[in-house]
């Protein structure tokens, strides 16, 4: 009775194709221990731990030009060194799944928000929120591609970030990013007037604007912080050609009627 099997069981036995092992055959990194009289390829043990080798040297990421070397040359000290590179690109690459998760997450639970509160205006207790400058510009500037490109730096991932923009005196509109830790600006906890729109331009935008401030008025609520109109752009990808929008003011909680509040 053979001791050695053909390639197609060694294929089903390490779970890889036929179609790989004749690629590594072709490469020169795995022969067949013999061609029978058949001229079936046979492969012994030695081959099996050679293809399991193979195997982990690619997923470690080894190129398969690279691989007869390190399997021929290479010293513990050498492989040392290959799996210290691998766990530092294993855990760069962990890191990048981790934030898309977060990312997702939050596009997830912003769009349904949004589709919980349409055009609605809402009082909401809002936790300090800390925020980093990305940019100062005239308040009768618009944002346009030469700016973002100066500044791309900045924010790396500019379109998956909430970016805010708070009024400061009459001719100045700043814009920032959230931040973990204190920087250069903090809103402060306490209830917020707020209402999410989706608008097709600046002059509409600008119509919300004075809607979000009349509305204000008629209900009585005496705003104590600045303006402030957050760009959920990445929300915006999402909406056909529409800009994303929620505006802010902090409101003296005196002038709010505790069963509006919501947490």
């Amino acid at each position: 009775m053979k001791s050695e099997i053909t390639i197609s069981e060694l294929a089903k036995l390490m779970n890889v194709s036929v179609h790989q092992i004749r690629y590594f055959e072709e490469k020169g990194v795995l022969l067949p221990a013999y061609i029978d009289n058949n001229q079936y390829r046979m492969y012994s043990m030695d081959q099996v731990y050679q293809l399991a080798h193979i195997l982990l040297l690619r997923k470690l990421g080894v190129s398969v030009q690279s691989i007869k070397e390190c399997m021929t040359s290479f010293s513990a000290d050498q492989y040392g060194q290959l799996l210290h590179h691998s766990l530092v690109e294993i855990n760069t690459e962990l890191l990048r799944l981790q934030e898309l998760q977060q990312f997702i997450n939050k596009v997830l639970y912003e769009q349904k928000n949004f589709a919980s509160h349409p055009n609605h205006y809402q009082i909401k207790w809002q936790d300090t929120t800390y925020l980093t400058r990305w940019l100062e510009m005239d308040s009768q500037m618009k944002l346009n591609a030469k700016l973002l490109a100066e500044r791309a730096k900045y924010v790396p991932n500019l379109f998956e970030s909430d970016i805010y923009f708070v009024e400061g005196d009459s001719s100045t509109m700043t814009l920032y990013t959230e931040s973990q830790i204190p920087g250069d600006y903090s809103l402060p906890s306490g209830n917020y007037l707020s209402t999410q729109r989706l608008v097709h331009n600046d002059d509409e935008l600008e119509e919300v604007i004075e809607q979000f401030y009349a509305y204000a008025a008629a209900q009585s609520y005496t705003i104590q912080g600045p303006f402030i109109l957050i760009e959920r752009s990445y929300l915006s990808l999402f909406s056909h050609s529409q800009l994303n929008y929620e505006l802010q003011a902090l409101i003296d909680p005196t002038t709010i009627s505790e069963k509006v509040i919501e947490t």
